[in-house]
């Protein structure tokens, strides 16, 4: 079981929701499917790092789809909430950190280019702000 898993407790809330139409294939185990929707949302991963375990990655993409224009995943998250009595929290991305390299443009910060310097130039080491002025030959 990984660590994405649904738990027993999880799947026996959600299992008599999930939409049941048989149609002329037979159907793929329905809690494999969620596992392995759950990993790629969980973890961030595109579609095609699904690991075999779960499936193929079309059935679980396909699925993911079908449902969500279904309204299937809107009635699960509400179950969800109202199994757990408000005891289960969740996120959106407006409360995930961003990448470190994502704050690397702050205001106010001056970046100082260097250049090693000849003999007999003028130096060469100056603040960012500055350069424009220095080109244009302002002091």
């Amino acid at each position: 079981m990984s660590r994405y898993d649904l738990t027993e407790f999880e799947w026996r809330v959600i299992e008599p929701l999930l939409p049941n139409k048989p149609r002329g294939v037979p159907r793929v185990d329905d809690r494999r499917v969620l596992n392995g929707i759950f990993w790629v949302l969980r973890s961030g991963a595109p579609w095609r790092d699904l690991p075999e375990r779960y499936g193929p990655r079309t059935t679980c993409y396909n699925r993911f789809v079908r449902w969500r224009k279904a309204g299937v995943w809107d009635q699960l998250m509400d179950v969800m909430t109202a199994a757990h009595k408000g005891e289960i929290q969740m996120i959106d991305s407006t409360s995930v950190r961003a990448h470190q390299q994502a704050a690397t443009a702050k205001r106010g910060v001056q970046i100082i280019v260097s250049v090693d310097q000849e003999e007999g130039s003028q130096p060469r080491s100056m603040s960012s702000s500055m350069r424009k002025g220095y080109r244009s030959g302002s002091p």
